[in-house]
């Protein structure tokens, strides 16, 4: 039952009805009345002015009147000039809430044997240090595009590609033979992924005293370079690797091992997951084998060191490396090998990459290179590009050991979500209180990630993100913990009996209450819009809408203390149905919504 498009149907029928004309309800624009104006939706009638042969207004009219004649749902209107404003009859809104509260999945699209398979690659690490705050938005955008995907019917494949190779991963290996002295997580009690991530900031401070030193012979910084043996070291370690020297394999293996076992801990806490994860050393060769094979059949060309490149300057691109004249590959290389296995192991109908705008270039270059080697599919990739997130002291830098530890981000959120409760928690347990600031959190940190347009930069201040009134996470889940203790008080925690409760003698709901139905009647064509435009943003922005209009509602119109037996179980139903629609909406965006706050 969803109201707009009753009245859109009833619109298309009026104006075919007086003016002979031919229109469907998908021809009908039907929108929110803005809140300067009344009604609760606006229909722009200049379209049927051509049919009419008459004026704005006199047309507006026209549709207007014919609806309060033979549309039920319409209880009256007015006209600004072309605009026609729809009042819909309170009682009616009453069906609608009730159409709402018997749907447990409201807004939520079955996915059946028809739908479409989305696969969405999202946090791609590097296996050379801990993941950090970019990750952590990578992550949240990619977890939470791929629920959005589901609540649209679509199949879904959650998808990671691991970057184990390179000579990034080749420097912290020589740091852990150099210098490590034996180290593993056991001996020092760090995570895995902090431990080799130490040794990936140690070969750069030992390569940057290496290259000072050589410049101070009077070597220019790129002669330096060219000159550094500990590069040289890095780069032939690289190549071992790539010839298959057992030693270098070996410790490969080991301290990937513990870089994995440190990414499933950060990846648990913060509450994403994957169906299938690749590796880099596992699609490289691949992707050579098909550039090698392209440059066979003359898609590619060959430089005099031995380097294969492709010339795209026909597509308005410029020359692109895929493989360096020592045959080893790079990351487009990798990319191709990695998108040929991905379309063999599943029947992809669209293929989503998550990453930041900086390779918008990178990824333009894959679809056409996908596209030149054959595969039909590479034109319709989809890069969700994404910008930078920083904090107010700036900029990360990974070599440097600058960045912003994710471990030590979610560790920061949740100590300072319990400072923030002031003595919020002090009814509960010790360890439910450690949970639902854990909660808090987290889901400030990903609601304050998520709520911002994923195209544009953003600066994350944690302080900011925990506030209990604002446009944050906290808010939502506290006007959800206030639901959910209104309805323990009135014994009404179970939703089928608090329906099946209602009756129908309750009054018409007042102008509040209409506020949030139509905004709860709204959310199937917000998490369809979202899905569409690949955007978290609007649904995080919807639950603050539909928190902030039942904060309003709450207010001003009393619930358990409404003497009138059937309006106060009414109410009690909307606020349920809020609730439930608000653990739907933060569940797209990875957010838990604690009970008791």
């Amino acid at each position: 039952m969803q109201i707009d498009k009753i009245i859109a149907e009833a619109v298309a029928k009026a104006v075919n009805e007086l003016y002979g004309a031919s229109v469907s309800a998908a021809d009908i624009q039907v929108q929110a009345t803005r809140k300067e104006f009344e009604g609760n939706f606006t229909v722009v009638v200049f379209p049927f002015l051509r049919t009419s042969r008459k004026s704005p207004e006199a047309t507006a009219t026209e549709i207007g009147e014919w609806l309060t004649a033979n549309e039920p749902a319409v209880q009256k209107f007015n006209v600004a000039k072309g605009f026609l404003n729809i009042s819909v009859d309170p009682a009616y809104w009453a069906q609608v809430l009730r159409h709402i509260a018997g749907q447990e999945r409201f807004g939520i699209k079955p996915v059946t044997e028809q739908s479409e398979l989305y696969m969405v690659e999202y946090s791609s690490p590097n296996t050379n240090k801990p993941l950090h705050l970019g990750h952590v938005r990578n992550n949240l955008l990619g977890f939470s595009l791929a629920q959005i995907l589901a609540a649209n019917g679509h199949k879904v494949v959650k998808t990671n590609i691991v970057n184990d190779r390179g000579i990034h991963i080749c420097k912290s290996m020589l740091a852990w033979q150099k210098w490590g002295e034996g180290a593993t997580p056991e001996s020092t009690g760090k995570k895995g992924d902090h431990l080799i991530g130490d040794f990936y900031v140690a070969f750069d401070k030992h390569y940057r005293a290496e290259l000072k030193e050589l410049m101070a012979q009077g070597l220019s910084e790129e002669e330096a370079a060219a000159k550094s043996e500990l590069m040289a070291e890095a780069r032939d370690m690289l190549r071992r690797w790539e010839q298959g020297d057992a030693e270098v394999r070996e410790l490969w293996k080991t301290m990937n091992s513990w870089v994995y076992a440190g990414f499933d801990e950060t990846y648990k806490r913060l509450g994403v997951d994957f169906d299938k994860i690749y590796y880099e050393s596992d699609t490289y060769l691949e992707g050579k084998d098909l550039v090698l094979k392209g440059l066979e059949e003359g898609k590619m060309y060959r430089k005099e060191d031995g380097s294969v490149w492709a010339d795209l300057t026909g597509d308005g691109l410029d020359h692109k490396l895929l493989l360096r004249s020592d045959g080893t590959s790079v990351y487009m290389t990798q990319d191709i090998g990695t998108a040929k296995l991905r379309f063999r192991d599943f029947p992809i109908d669209k293929m989503v990459y998550v990453v930041g705008n900086e390779q918008n270039y990178h990824f333009q270059v894959l679809s056409l290179l996908l596209d030149r080697l054959g595969f039909k599919w590479g034109k319709d990739l989809v890069h969700f590009s994404y910008g930078m997130v920083e904090l107010p002291e700036g900029k990360m830098k990974s070599r440097e050991g600058t960045v912003v530890d994710a471990d030590d981000l979610m560790d920061e959120m949740v100590r300072t979500a319990a400072e923030a409760a002031e003595g919020r928690f002090d009814s509960m347990t010790a360890e439910e209180a450690a949970d639902t600031a854990r909660m808090v959190g987290l889901g400030a940190l990903k609601y304050f990630l998520l709520k911002v347009d994923p195209k544009k930069n953003m600066l994350f201040n944690p302080k900011e993100s925990i506030d209990f009134n604002g446009n944050t996470g906290p808010f939502l889940q506290y006007t959800h913990a206030r639901i959910c203790s209104l309805l323990r008080k009135a014994g009404m925690e179970n939703f089928d009996v608090l329906l099946a409760a209602q009756s129908a003698d309750a009054p018409a709901p007042g102008d509040k209450e209409v506020a949030l139905i139509q905004r709860l009647a709204d959310f199937p064509q917000v998490v369809e819009e979202a899905g569409r435009s690949f955007s978290p943003a609007l649904i995080a922005n919807y639950a603050y809408d539909l928190a902030k209009l039942y904060n309003q509602f709450y207010h001003d119109c009393p619930i358990l203390r409404e003497e009138n037996e059937p309006l106060r179980l009414s109410r009690l139903l909307l606020s349920a149905t809020v609730a439930r629609t608000l653990r739907a909406a933060t569940a797209l965006l990875g957010m838990e919504m604690p009970e008791r706050m």
